[in-house]
């Protein structure tokens, strides 16, 4: 046994020499900015399990900033959502992300600084039940916490979300699961990011994947804590381009609606699906018309997502109230 803690230690020593990549915009970075032209599409529906402000006090109520819709589209353009301590955000995107050269997909958070840093997890699923984690680093010190508002060194950690400022994304690349029985690395449908509870007290504290606390910025007893989620950005998809769709001028109105949906565009529609806040599929139809009435009297109130895919194949996802 102490033969194999010797190992460890030197193991564990010879990681914590190792420096990944830098901030956002330096030399050796891989962030990944909402504007690039290698993401593809963005997420379509959100399920959210929101965390307690502080996690070791029940009273402390739930973080509430944001919704479902805010970690939906393009980054930096509708808001963020806050998780919370341990909250979690499950994402899907009308298809299926596959594991293709480099990064397949990327996360985005809302920090304002390079070393103001809010982590989460990420892990994936092929069916939406069994999900895998990525393997993460966190090298930070674990012997002293760093506070509510401390600072982090992005060169410390991989394979957590967060560890970029606003705006650019943090990448991950499905080939480090190759060996994971539990997925089809062609067919992501589900992604999941879990937030990491900062403290580094006994029975709160997250560990990486060599059992090493990760220190983040806590307790954050306030209404936005947690790791804040902006978007995923997908890299390798089968989904079509979600931004093409701004020069169809696709509509919908009333919203909200209370019996039925008015679907415009300047393209054919070919398919609809309304998805519900759980992401299951509700209502579909297929046709081929630039103008529908669509009955919604039959769904029960509540947010719905809209998924239309344009006879030219792009797909977009609108967000409506059910009264």
């Amino acid at each position: 046994m102490k033969n194999i803690l010797i190992i460890l230690s030197i193991f564990f020593s010879m990681v914590c020499s190792a420096q990944f990549a830098p901030a956002a915009e330096q030399l050796g970075s891989t962030a990944i900015f909402k504007d690039s032209s290698i993401i593809k599409a963005w997420a379509t529906a959100c399920v959210i399990e929101r965390g307690l402000m502080q996690i070791n006090e029940p009273d402390s109520g739930y973080a509430s900033v944001g919704d479902e819709f805010s970690a939906l589209g393009k980054a930096g353009e509708n808001g963020i959502v806050s998780l919370g301590d341990e909250g979690k955000a499950t994402l899907t995107f009308g298809g299926a992300v596959f594991n293709g050269p480099g990064a397949d997909f990327c996360v985005f958070e809302n920090s304002f600084a390079d070393n103001f840093l809010e982590l989460a997890f990420v892990e994936v699923s092929s069916n939406g039940a069994d999900f895998v984690r990525f393997p993460a680093t966190s090298l930070t010190q674990d012997t002293s916490p760093i506070g509510s508002f401390g600072l982090l060194d992005p060169t410390q950690l991989n394979n957590l979300a967060g560890k970029y400022r606003g705006l650019f994304g943090v990448p991950f690349d499905l080939e480090e699961l190759k060996d994971s029985a539990q997925l089809d690395l062609q067919n992501i449908t589900h992604i999941r990011l879990v937030d990491v509870v900062g403290s580094l007290l006994e029975g709160l504290a997250r560990v990486d994947q060599f059992g090493h606390k990760i220190n983040d910025p806590w307790p954050t007893l306030f209404p936005s804590s947690g790791f804040d989620l902006d978007a995923v950005g997908l890299i390798h998809t089968t989904v079509s381009n979600l931004n093409e769709v701004d020069a169809r001028n696709l509509s919908l109105y009333p919203n909200p609606a209370v019996d039925q949906l008015n679907i415009t565009s300047e393209e054919l529609i070919q398919s609809l699906q309304i998805i519900s806040a759980e992401g299951r599929v509700v209502k579909q139809t297929s046709i081929n018309t630039s103008s529908w009435l669509l009955p919604i009297d039959d769904l029960q109130p509540g947010i719905y997502f809209l998924r239309v895919q344009l006879a030219d194949g792009v797909v977009n996802t609108l967000r409506f109230v059910k009264q």
